[in-house]
């Protein structure tokens, strides 16, 4: 592997010439994203080591150490059982929410589009909504397959609605607005013909938590991403043109619509399945890329950087919803909902003024 810089140096770029099976490949590497990865990689390692040793029972390093080699003692359950799983799922959840916001946001062009806010996210509640109150899955491990059938319907529905001879990314975004307000009348009906013990663990879900959850969940998960992550070395290149023009774009032999249709799939698959694995957790996927692009400083949305961010909001939120009222704790939905929805006004105001 080589690293050769063929931009200017003002511009933070770096060219790596990567060789694989006897086939040269080239990425394109910028410096500050790459410097800012790093340092996210080690905030998400501290959140995810304190999040192991706080809760009810204060748990030090080197116990939670212990218990990760496979030692037997009085903290396994409490740290291998019961934290571990859950602080895992909680990074899966959030580097799929992040990448997926990523992924919406850089196809609509809008920092105000997300899965949950274009209805994506609706579909696939509505979709685990009606399969756990009909009863027609009986495993965990089958949510997020489920999840991704109601967020395609969902995105294939509002595509057909914002298609016009061309995608226009308005009306893409007031169409899935329209869809996620009907498919949450939907919830609320079945909600209201459930059985109250029934009604109160889809209440639960709906809220976004991760209490109570673990392997089953994580393991479908981290399956979905590692079978994603050949698309997602493609989304990382495939993001660059479409940060031109779109004539600009097409003139350099890019499939604009192709291209769009494929990132929208794999943003939607992202982000149904965290849904299905943990319940909706609103405004991460509006927020992680936005904060990621402001400290990367990249034209574009880094897609790693957006996941990575994704990942630390959602072990940082989880980590205060233990803590923050302890024995209570709050669902980590509502915590991010909180934090995320004065940011999305900040984000309208914003907009507003510049135009």
């Amino acid at each position: 592997m080589t690293a050769t810089t063929a931009y200017p140096r003002s511009a933070g770029l770096t060219t790596l010439r990567l060789r694989l099976a006897r086939r040269p490949v080239s990425l394109l590497l910028h410096r500050r994203s790459a410097i800012v990865s790093c340092v996210l990689l080690a905030v998400l390692a501290a959140l995810m080591l304190a999040s192991a040793c706080l809760g009810q029972t204060v748990v030090t390093p080197y116990d939670v150490w212990h218990v990760l080699r496979g030692g037997a003692g009085p903290y396994a359950l409490v740290v291998g059982e019961l934290r571990v799983p859950r602080i895992v799922l909680g990074a899966l959840v959030g580097a799929a929410l992040g990448a997926a916001g990523a992924l919406v946001q850089s196809v609509t062009r809008n920092p105000l589009a997300s899965p949950d806010v274009i209805g994506v996210g609706h579909g696939a509640a509505a979709a685990t909504v009606l399969a756990l109150a009909t009863g027609t899955v009986a495993s965990p491990g089958a949510l997020p397959a489920v999840s991704v059938v109601g967020g395609l319907a969902a995105a294939s529905l509002v595509y057909a609605l914002a298609w016009r001879r061309g995608m226009q990314p308005s009306r893409f975004v007031l169409a899935g607005v329209g869809i996620g307000v009907a498919l949450s009348a939907v919830v609320h009906l079945y909600l209201t013909d459930s059985e109250l013990d029934a009604a109160e663990q889809l209440k639960l879900w709906l809220t976004g938590s991760l209490n109570g959850r673990g392997w089953a969940q994580a393991g479908p998960l981290g399956c979905v991403l590692l079978l994603c992550l050949p698309a997602l070395f493609w989304a990382s290149r495939a993001l660059r043109p479409l940060g031109l023009d779109p004539d600009t774009a097409a003139a350099l032999g890019v499939r604009v619509r192709r291209t769009q249709l494929g990132l929208t799939v794999l943003g939607v698959v992202l982000a149904a399945s965290a849904t299905g694995a943990a319940g909706p957790i609103g405004f991460v996927a509006l927020t992680s890329p936005q904060l990621a692009k402001r400290v990367a400083r990249t034209p574009q949305l880094p897609l790693l950087c957006s996941a990575l961010t994704g990942s630390v909001i959602v072990v940082a939120a989880d980590l205060a919803a233990r803590t923050l009222l302890t024995p209570l704790e709050i669902p980590v939905g509502a915590l991010t909902a909180l934090v995320g929805g004065p940011y999305l006004l900040w984000l309208l105001g914003r907009s507003g003024s510049g135009r």
